[in-house]
Order: structure tokens, then sequence, then C-alpha cells
């Protein structure tokens, strides 16, 4: 189990409240959605549990390790069994699918391993078997340069499980792409979480966490407005967002 209590974050030398006293638990399996206005924390949340911005306070504990207390012990751990997927993922264009899921992302992947490209039979095979669970394999040899946006997310969500993520944060992975696309990278993360019991919190627009996600929160001015088993909102909980 993962539980945050009491994070807290402001901005900028006023020290503006971005983030006020957010507790949350969640389980594996879980593909949990948040949504709200633009400015409403949702972004800032994810950053704060990727460990890409400081927490003013707050407890950050995963299966009884206490993540704070060892800033640098817990940034490792975060790298290792966490994932951060941007709106753009951070590809390397010029290199085929298959080589960007090997390779990994700057900062996790060896210099020598990310200069020459080689890499290990075991690891390809493996690498080949979830870009073929992704439904990607036709893909697998073309430069990330002619991949649809759709393709190039999912390319990103099979790099972060190779390289063992247990925990998707995604922030806004459908924006820009056509329905097709959108529709292609929510069937990819909802099927990891039902099949492969990992864990996703996403950024996603209010449609798409009604048809997709198994629980929702909304955030209204750094503040959890409401948390609730993925449905169709109310009236009253789309009026408070």
């Amino acid at each position: 189990m993962i539980r945050i209590q009491h994070l807290t974050k402001s901005v900028g030398v006023d020290k503006i409240p971005v983030l006020k006293s957010i507790s949350l638990d969640f389980q594996r399996g879980e593909l949990i959605a948040l949504v709200g206005a633009s400015g409403s924390g949702k972004s800032m949340l994810l950053r704060c549990l990727a460990m890409k911005e400081k927490w003013d306070k707050g407890t950050f504990v995963i299966d009884g390790y206490d993540v704070l207390k060892d800033t640098f012990a817990g940034k490792r751990k975060i790298k290792r069994e966490w994932a951060y997927l941007e709106q753009n993922p951070l590809l390397y264009l010029n290199r085929t699918a298959l080589k960007n899921v090997l390779i990994g992302q700057v900062g996790q992947t060896p210099l020598w391993r990310m200069a020459t490209g080689m890499v290990r039979s075991d690891d390809y095979m493996g690498a080949m078997d979830v870009i073929e669970q992704l439904g990607l394999l036709e893909k697998a040899h073309q430069k990330c340069d002619k991949l649809s946006g759709g393709e190039r997310q999912r390319i990103a969500i099979a790099r972060s499980l190779v390289h063992g993520a247990k925990v998707i944060l995604a922030d806004e992975p459908v924006i820009g792409l056509d329905p097709k696309s959108q529709e292609s990278v929510m069937e990819t993360l909802k099927q990891l979480c039902e099949e492969e019991r990992a864990t996703v919190l996403t950024v996603l627009p209010l449609e798409l966490a009604e048809r997709y996600a198994t629980r929702i929160i909304g955030l209204a001015g750094g503040e959890f407005a409401f948390d609730v088993s993925g449905r169709r909102l109310t009236v009253r909980e789309r009026n408070m967002l």
C-alpha cells in the first residue's frame, strides 16, 4: 500500500500554496484519475509523488518504507519502481521504438548503453514481449519520429514496464491526441491495471475519467473536492471542481 499524509507544497518567494495538506492511500491495480480545473494542483501532485518537486511537509510511505526520511534512497526507489510520463514523452526520435524501450530514460540507463545501444539478448526478448503486449509489434523497428502521438505514449509506457515500473504517474497522457489514439492509450493503461496489477495515477479529461478510471479524485484550489469510485459524476460533484 502507498500512503501520503498531509502533503503540502507552495511555490515562489511568497510561498503561494499549491497543495494543501493532501492525504491519499492507494493500492495495486487502481487506475486513479485526477480531474479539476487548470491550476487546481493536479500536475503538481504528480510531480511531488515522482519526487520532482520538494515537499514543504508531509509523509510518504510505500509498503512500510518512509521515502522522505532518506531523500536520496527514496528518490532511487521512486526512480526504480515508479514511472513519470509527461504529456509529450521524452523519446529518442532518431532511434527505433525497440531501442527506446531498451535503453530507457535519461538517468535510468548506464551511459555506455545509451551511447552504444548495446543490449543483452534476454533484454531484447523481454522488450519485444512487452511491445507485442501493447499491440505495437509491427512498429518495433520503426524510428520514433514516424510514430503517431498515441504510439509514442504507448512506447513510453512499454519502456516504463521493461524497466520495472510498478506505479505509473501520467500527466495528461492523451491531451492533443485524436480520439482513436486517446482510446488506445487508455485501453493500454486499463489493461496494465487489470492484468499486471500496476497502479496508475493520471490527469484526465472528465469524460475519459468517467469511462476508464476505477477511482476519480477531484481537486479544487489545491485540495481534494471529492474521492469517489469510477462512475459518472453527479451534477453536484462537477460543480465542486
